[in-house]
């Protein structure tokens, strides 16, 4: 049987996603429980790969068990020995030919910008910035250059462990909203290269700030190198909110 999991999770307290000889990626912690609760080894299958810091309200994986009880049953029983700072939020049953990553058809961040210093409560959900003036339009104007099927060379990190050979992805939505001290950029997209987010957010904040303008970044993105004018935003501040299947 397939069971397919979508889990969120503080990223704050781990070694990013992916399984770690460290014991705390947070695939570690899936793993040992579902282990456990099956009294077999369980290998799980992720869609997306975040950093260390980075958080998930919708992180999709997979894994192969025979379960006879209810999935309610299954998720008291993950939540029974995982960290609080994980949590199954839904458990189905699909289809042997469904896997998490390759069945994937496109995937949702947003990232949080707080233009001052953070509320406690906030701090390690956000990117805190400096209370200055900022020019949220020109961050505006400047994100129309991130829309369609392009090559995004320039907004990946150069020394990737497990590089994408496709640098051509495409971008369905990048949406900006500002409300008081608090930004968010919410960005949909078929994939995204290591730290490309992140990269962009960083690229906009540099065009609020007027260190970058936007011909700046049109021109950055068509050069497909990457360059120290491009500042990768804090990993706190992202987090993975949908995954899209067909």
């Amino acid at each position: 049987m397939r069971w397919k999991c979508i889990c969120s999770y503080k990223g704050t307290d781990f070694d990013g996603w992916q399984f770690q000889p460290t014991g705390n990626g947070v695939q570690n912690h899936l793993e040992s429980a579902l282990s456990s609760i099956f009294d077999q080894p369980i290998r799980i299958h992720g869609c997306s790969r975040t950093d260390a810091g980075v958080h998930a309200h919708g992180q999709c994986f997979h894994f192969d068990g025979d379960w006879s009880h209810s999935t309610d049953k299954l998720k008291r029983a993950l939540h029974s020995l995982l960290d609080k700072a994980i949590r199954i939020e839904k458990i189905t049953s699909v289809s042997e030919n469904f896997h998490a990553r390759f069945s994937a058809i496109k995937k949702s961040y947003v990232y949080t910008i707080y233009l001052d210093r953070a509320p406690p409560t906030e701090e390690a959900f956000v990117w805190s910035c400096r209370d200055t003036p900022i020019n949220f339009q020109s961050m505006q104007m400047a994100s129309q250059h991130f829309f369609g099927k392009q090559d995004f060379t320039a907004f990946s990190a150069v020394h990737a462990k497990d590089k994408d050979p496709d640098p051509v992805k495409e971008i369905h939505s990048l949406e900006l909203k500002q409300r008081g001290p608090k930004i968010t950029v919410t960005i949909t997209g078929s994939g995204f290269l290591y730290k490309m987010v992140r990269s962009i957010v960083g690229t906009l904040y540099a065009v609020g700030r007027n260190r970058l303008t936007s011909e700046d970044v049109l021109h950055i993105l068509h050069s497909k190198k990457r360059t120290n004018k491009i500042v990768t935003a804090p990993a706190s501040g992202l987090s993975l909110k949908k995954i899209f299947y067909k």
